[in-house]
């Protein structure tokens, strides 16, 4: 399993209409997650793959080609009386003086701006189907039985004997438990988002990355074409186990992120905690939550700390890498000890550059482990992840 090490821009067309492998395009999807750069070119690609699908196809009258063969006739004949200088087209341009093409500039810049404006801001707000699973739930404020429409505003409502599902476009659908709230928050082609406010929901999602949202009061989850289960309860706090592909969890620039059988807590204020593997032991799990959400001191992180490092496996590699970020000085120089014991950093990263954070030492590393996060033994995540791809 390889992930691409530079920029992924030459295969973001290729990615955005599906005709990449299973595997390059998890790779792209991974890649996107911490690539800023490559992810503004993902954007563009999609506004434009969703301008073009909004152009209804007309056919062109049958003197147009004439007009067109005539022109063709036309520049052949100019081309041929032509000076050959390589500069004559710009020349030609700037006739009308440099203030002239500036300003020639700024038009068309401003004319692209207020039609990028426009197309976001009048882009069609369509409501979601939703889908009566058990009792009535509730859509704004009319039961429904069967079927119903979720509009931009609206809840979703189920009461102790009810489930529903949403059908999100064509991206994938989410499954919604008893005594659940949920809002649709936005559905556009470029961004489908939902406010779980408490209960529980199952997704799952088969589009490119960050086009499915769901925010929780103390986190949102961002998808990477996956299966996950989210849950919120009476405090605001939300809880994420995911089931195939990865989901990222945000606040305010802390990150986690989350692969296939690992579970993830969040708390309002804090944000996304460290993620670990559902085997993992409990006395592991219950530090990890002392050092992710109370505050106790260096010293009492460092006594916990013991604890994380003592039973960790290789897997847990996944726990180490995310809490190099959210430890200091002499914690961090443990991490890394630890972690250099069960998986080698590859060429290219040192304890120095690991201590001072440095990204691609990271990343190169994050690689490196990745294989230590899964059973190889047993593919099953691979093949539900190929399996939503291909559905």
């Amino acid at each position: 399993m390889k992930m691409f090490k530079k920029h992924v821009s030459k295969h973001l067309s290729a990615y955005c209409h599906g005709e990449l492998s299973p595997e390059r395009s998890r790779s792209v999807a991974e890649h996107l997650l911490s690539c800023e750069r490559c992810r503004r070119e993902y954007d563009q690609i999609k506004l434009g793959v969703s301008l073009a699908k909004r152009l209804a196809p007309v056919p062109a009258p049958d003197s147009m080609w004439d007009g067109i063969t005539v022109l063709l006739r036309g520049r052949s004949v100019d081309a041929a009386r032509r000076p050959e200088h390589s500069w004559f087209g710009l020349a030609h341009i700037m006739a009308g003086g440099w203030p002239r093409f500036v300003a020639a500039s700024a038009v068309l810049i401003l004319i692209i701006g207020i039609a990028t404006t426009w197309y976001y801001t009048r882009q069609p707000r369509v409501a979601l189907e939703v889908e009566g699973l058990e009792g009535a739930p509730i859509v704004g404020s009319a039961p429904i039985s069967k079927s119903g429409r979720l509009a931009v505003g609206e809840w979703l409502v189920t009461d102790s004997d009810s489930r529903a599902r949403i059908n999100v476009s064509s991206i994938g659908r989410v499954e919604i438990d008893p005594n659940t709230r949920v809002r649709l928050v936005e559905t556009r082609a470029t961004e489908h988002r939902l406010a779980l406010a408490a209960g529980r929901l199952h997704a799952q999602i088969w589009a490119p990355p960050r086009l499915f949202f769901v925010e929780t009061p103390s986190a949102v989850a961002v998808d990477l074409g996956c299966a996950y289960t989210l849950e919120v309860d009476n405090f605001g706090r939300s809880y994420l186990h995911v089931t195939s592909g990865w989901v990222m969890l945000e606040l305010r620039g802390r990150e986690s992120i989350v692969p296939a059988g690992a579970l993830c807590e969040t708390r309002p204020g804090i944000g996304p905690g460290t993620p670990f593997f559902e085997d993992a032991p409990e006395g592991f799990r219950k530090a990890l939550a002392k050092i992710d959400f109370e505050t106790g001191g260096q010293e009492a992180t460092a006594e916990v700390l013991n604890v994380i490092l003592a039973g960790a496996r290789k897997r847990d590699t996944l726990t180490l890498w995310h809490l190099l970020s959210r430890v200091n000085g002499a914690d961090r120089a443990r991490l890394y000890d630890r972690m250099a014991e069960l998986v080698p950093p590859p060429e290219g990263v040192n304890k120095d550059g690991v201590m001072r954070l440095d990204q691609l030492m990271l990343d190169l590393w994050k690689e490196k482990l990745e294989p230590a996060w899964f059973d190889t033994e047993d593919p099953s995540w691979r093949k539900a992840w190929r399996k939503g791809w291909e559905d």
